[in-house]
């Protein structure tokens, strides 16, 4: 996504679906630069009034577990492979890509915190997390290059169930001060370090959020790879 479109505070559009994405606005401070999370085809997203959102299906995958481990991350210098499990706290470097800028990274998923139901309140998603529990994906972003990746966005994370199978995902467009997630500063690159967060659903008290995936450019779900920490 491009700098331009970046460079803003906006409405979303709510997306549900058995195994996809619910985009919706949070609260916003004018300041923020957060870009939406993009699948393969990304399509433009219609405004819709604060804090609200029309139900709009989207495509979601299965994510395989497994792969190999690998002892976790990636060798200096070396490149994490599809399928490549890591351990929470180890990192995966590999090539990133945003738009026509490329470069390498260091991701590192840091924390999957458990959350109340009423941390969504302020997101008015109503029925639609009904019954759910969020979980809180923290993770951190380092730029092992020296292509500057200012205001690129990393998102792409999705939370993992018990089973390994992925958690429904909420991605906010705005400022939600509970789970941050903006865009990399001005001036990113050479070591420079930013942390983030992703919002992951259990369907229930009795299901937990107990991992994490990364599913973007070089590695699609389209493809069926992804980068896992548990």
């Amino acid at each position: 996504m491009s700098t331009n479109t970046m460079r803003r505070a906006t409405t979303g559009v709510i997306g549900l679906a058995v195994a996809g994405t619910l985009t919706l606005t949070g609260c916003k401070n004018g300041n923020e630069e957060v870009a939406p999370a993009q699948s393969s085809a990304p399509a433009a997203q219609p405004s819709t009034p604060e804090g609200y959102g029309s139900a709009q299906p989207s495509a979601g995958a299965s994510a395989a577990t497994g792969g190999s481990t690998g002892g976790g991350s990636a060798p200096a210098g070396g490149t994490a492979k599809a399928g490549q499990t890591f351990k929470i706290g180890e990192a995966a470097q590999f090539p990133f890509k945003s738009g026509s800028t490329t470069g390498e990274i260091a991701l590192t998923v840091t924390a999957v915190e458990q959350g109340q139901a009423s941390d969504l309140d302020a997101l008015k998603l109503g029925d639609k997390v009904k019954g759910m529990v969020p979980y809180f994906v923290r993770y951190t972003v380092k730029n092992v290059g020296s292509t500057d990746l200012s205001f690129s966005s990393v998102g792409h994370i999705k939370g993992t169930l018990s089973d390994g199978s992925e958690a429904q995902e909420v991605s906010v467009i705005g400022n939600y001060e509970k789970c941050p997630h903006e865009s990399l500063p001005k001036g990113f690159t050479n070591g420079k370090t930013q942390t983030g967060c992703a919002i992951a659903l259990a369907p229930s008290a009795q299901t937990k959020v107990a991992g994490a995936m990364y599913w973007g450019d070089p590695f699609g779900l389209a493809q069926g790879k992804a980068l896992y920490w548990k």
